[in-house]
């Protein structure tokens, strides 16, 4: 090979490299260890200084979680305010989401300790497993790198979050969306074990499921009716607390897929798991497993999640404040 082939040869190997390097721009554990090597540290402290005075709070950080990266991946998209009331936490999904405020006041703690390096999407993303473990949950591994977002929108989330209403054909089609597949679905949902819901998510299945003042067929009766009696009394009642896992919902156990499979899953979603072979079959499956399968199995399926679309290398930003993209 003659020289001057020999050096484009070089550069050219050279430029595929660094392309390869650039599509592969991927997280890792411990992104931050000599950014911010105390990062995860502070925000497991702060989970474990705070969780414990609002337990309830590790279940709305992990729908935050999942419904951050339903729209536009991972990227702390959730967390923008909009002037105009059109960013994803004003979609109807988003208006009972909670954790704002938690986020916020880790996010000022690690920008105390280094401005401008660790991202409010690994924010959430951290603070999430640290509060499912610290109440007792299944413990995952959470690589960072994530950066966060610019874009935040009212109809994406809209259309991109499953909704307690859908189907199973709609939901494995959002799922799908994201690369997510029946298993995680079924594993995912699972997390509706500390869940709680409010009576407007499941006031048709009780009163209007057809519009016909009726109640949905597929909801076990005897629960339909101490519901009725004792918590959503009437349609339009907004503001009444339900446990998803009645008696359990403190403990992230097999109880969820037990309510399911006795058709007593809150919402028609919970109930659509009973309606596709495969989605049954994982159900029972997993009741027929231990309690430290379900953990593995959901570990595997969060952290995917947590992969969604991440932005990582020069896309993004680095937010200074998680409810407002830089100046």
């Amino acid at each position: 090979m003659k020289m001057g082939s020999q050096s484009s040869f070089r550069v050219l190997s050279l430029c595929l490299l660094a392309l390869v390097a650039l599509t592969h721009a991927q997280l890792q554990l411990g992104f931050y260890a000599k950014s911010c090597p105390k990062a995860e540290q502070i925000i497991l402290n702060f989970v474990h200084e705070h969780i414990h005075n609002a337990p309830s709070l590790a279940a709305a950080l992990i729908r935050m979680h999942f419904h951050d990266c339903f729209v536009r991946g991972c990227d702390g998209s959730v967390l923008l305010n909009s002037t105009s009331n059109q960013a994803e936490k004003n979609a109807p999904p988003n208006l009972t989401v909670r954790g704002f405020d938690f986020i916020d006041r880790i996010k000022s703690l690690v920008e105390a300790e280094c401005p401008g390096v660790v991202s409010c999407a690994d924010i959430i993303t951290l603070a999430t497993r640290d509060s499912i473990v610290a109440t007792g949950g299944p413990f995952w591994k959470v690589p960072t790198g994530r950066r966060d977002g610019v874009i935040s929108n009212l109809v994406e989330a809209r259309n991109s979050i499953p909704a307690p209403t859908n189907n199973i054909t709609t939901i494995q089609t959002l799922f799908a969306n994201q690369g997510l597949d029946l298993q995680d679905l079924v594993v995912l949902s699972g997390a509706h074990t500390i869940g709680v819901s409010h009576c407007s998510s499941l006031s048709n299945r009780l009163f209007n499921f057809t519009g016909k003042g009726d109640q949905d067929p597929s909801l076990d009766s005897e629960y339909a009716t101490n519901l009725k009696t004792f918590k959503c009394k009437n349609i339009n009642d907004n503001t009444t607390k339900i446990e998803m896992d009645p008696g359990s919902r403190k403990t992230f156990d097999l109880g969820y897929y037990n309510q399911v499979v006795k058709r007593r899953g809150l919402f028609v979603s919970d109930a659509a798991l009973l309606t596709n072979s495969v989605t049954k079959s994982l159900v029972t499956q997993l009741l027929q497993g231990s309690l430290e399968n379900f953990y593995a199995e959901f570990a595997n399926s969060v952290e995917k999640m947590g992969r969604i679309k991440v932005k990582t290398g020069t896309e993004g930003e680095i937010r200074k404040h998680c409810a407002l993209v830089n100046s």
